[in-house]
């Protein structure tokens, strides 16, 4: 397992690339819904955010959530060490509370006003892809960093169960992101286990009560338990309009529109 840690970065950007190359032909070949913009006019700034938000991350943080993991572990931090957990129970039970605080941070970043406005540039996007698993504002990144390393911090969570986590939580992210195309009885079996694209694609719905429901990213059972889950969209998955009732002008499209999107009042940046 030590070993899996000395080519963490790897890893980790090996199975990124990968799961985006085989959603994105997924996407070119059984597609869910007809794209309402052109890919050229979406994914240049889609796919240009995470590069501003890795360059962000590496100017800001002198450790990640692996580092940051490795040295609890070295110090005997956190809860898991405190209770000298086994290994295997500190790995699994750290996978669920990482991901138990994804799906509470996400709620969050949804009700609080001024955290809303970094999280809804994420909800702007027009179109509902791969890509828009990748679309979020450097300050939501980093306000997100911060909370993830204070929960590993203070679990004392393994570090070999933070980098797998980080690799699942990318990997789930992307499919339940994809404008693909599953069977209905096979999404309907998967959504008891993962959340799927159609789970989640409610979530960005432009109605508010729909896009207030469906926050998990990967393990669906938080909705479910905290009753914030939602079947299907009213509008049915091929009539549904994707993202918010303001930003829909080219401010949803470039780089620099995402950039600035959480200084701007929605009023002045409407349809």
């Amino acid at each position: 397992m030590t070993n899996l840690l000395h080519h963490e970065s790897a890893i980790r950007l090996g199975c990124f690339l990968a799961v985006l190359v085989l959603m994105m032909l997924w996407e070119w070949r059984q597609p869910r819904r007809s794209p309402s913009l052109p890919r050229i006019r979406r994914w240049p700034a889609n796919l240009g955010i995470i590069v501003v938000d890795s360059l962000v991350m590496r100017l800001v943080f002198p450790v990640l959530a692996v580092g940051a993991a490795g040295l609890a572990e070295a110090k005997g931090w956190g809860l898991f060490h405190a209770l000298d957990a086994p290994f295997g129970l500190a790995c699994v039970a750290s996978l669920l509370l990482l991901d138990l605080t994804i799906y509470a941070q996400h709620v969050l970043f949804h009700k609080q006003p001024l955290l809303w406005r970094l999280h809804r540039m994420h909800h702007t996007d027009l179109d509902f892809d791969v890509t828009t698993a990748l679309r979020f504002h450097p300050l939501e990144i980093v306000l997100s960093m911060l909370i993830k390393l204070a929960v590993v911090v203070s679990l004392g969570t393994p570090p070999v169960a933070v980098m797998l986590f980080e690799v699942i939580l990318n990997a789930t992210a992307m499919f339940n992101h994809g404008n693909v195309r599953l069977p209905e009885r096979w999404d309907r079996a998967l959504r008891w286990l993962v959340v799927t694209p159609d789970m989640h694609r409610v979530h960005h719905s432009v109605r508010p009560e729909e896009t207030d429901s469906n926050f998990g990213f990967n393990l669906p059972w938080w909705d479910r338990l905290f009753g914030t889950y939602q079947d299907q969209p009213r509008d049915g998955h091929a009539g549904m309009t994707i993202g918010l009732e303001y930003f829909r002008n080219q401010r949803a499209t470039t780089l620099t529109g995402l950039l600035l999107q959480p200084f701007l009042n929605e009023r002045r940046s409407g349809a």
